[in-house]
C-alpha cells in the first residue's frame, strides 16, 4: 500500500527553517477533514446538523462557529465548510441530514491547510491579499473566500495568525509564495 503524502509535504523542512526566527511560523496542517454542507439555514435539517456539530450553522456572512476542534465556516447563504481533525466522523452529519433536502460531501482531498502564524503573519498575507486583515476587522470568528497571490483560498483567522485553506493543486505554488513573502521577516 502506498504511503499517504500531503500536498505540501515537500515544504516541511523549509517551513521549519523559515519559522526558526519566531516572527513568522509556516506549517502545513495536513489531512484535516473538510466537509461541504448545503442546506436551507432555516430548515429542520439545518438545526439537526447544528446539533450534530455541537454548534448552530453560522448565518451571518463571513463568520465561523467553533465547537472544540471543529470549525464551521459560512461560505454562502446555504453553504458551509466544516473543518475538523483527521478522522472526523462525517457519517454523523449524513445521519443528521437523513433523506431530507441538502447535501453533506467530503471534500478533504480538495484542499490542504497551511498555517501562517506569528507576530508578522498578517504582514506576510497582506503582500498578496487585498482584504483588510487587521484583527479588529478580520479576527477569530470571521472567514473569507478570497485570492492570495492569485490562488483561491479560504482564510480562517486565529489569535496568532491564519489558517489558509488552498486547493491541493495550488499547495506547492502557495508554499513557495509564502516562503518568498516571509523572507523579510526571517532575519
Amino acid at each position: 500500500m502506498a504511503e499517504r503524502t500531503s500536498p505540501a509535504a515537500a515544504y516541511a523542512e523549509r517551513f521549519a527553517a523559515a519559522s526558526a526566527g519566531g516572527r513568522v511560523r509556516l506549517a502545513e496542517l495536513p489531512f484535516l477533514t473538510h466537509v461541504n454542507v448545503r442546506v436551507d439555514p432555516s430548515s429542520p435539517p439545518a438545526e439537526d446538523l447544528g446539533a450534530a456539530l455541537g454548534v448552530p450553522l453560522p448565518v451571518e456572512p463571513n463568520t465561523t462557529a467553533v465547537s472544540g476542534e471543529v470549525t464551521v465556516a459560512w461560505l454562502g447563504p446555504d453553504e458551509w465548510l466544516v473543518v475538523a481533525p483527521e478522522g472526523y466522523r462525517i457519517e454523523l452529519l449524513r445521519k443528521a441530514l437523513g433523506e431530507r433536502h441538502g447535501s453533506v460531501v467530503d471534500v478533504s482531498a480538495h484542499r490542504t491547510t497551511l498555517l501562517v502564524a506569528g507576530p508578522r503573519a498578517r504582514d506576510v498575507l497582506a503582500h498578496g491579499c487585498s482584504l483588510d486583515l487587521h484583527p479588529r476587522e478580520f479576527g477569530p470568528g470571521r472567514c473569507a473566500q478570497t485570492m492570495l497571490a492569485r490562488a483561491q483560498v479560504v482564510l480562517l483567522p486565529e489569535e496568532d495568525g491564519c489558517r489558509v485553506l488552498v486547493r491541493s493543486s495550488f499547495a506547492g505554488y502557495l508554499a513557495e509564495w509564502l516562503l518568498d513573502a516571509a523572507t523579510e521577516y526571517l532575519r
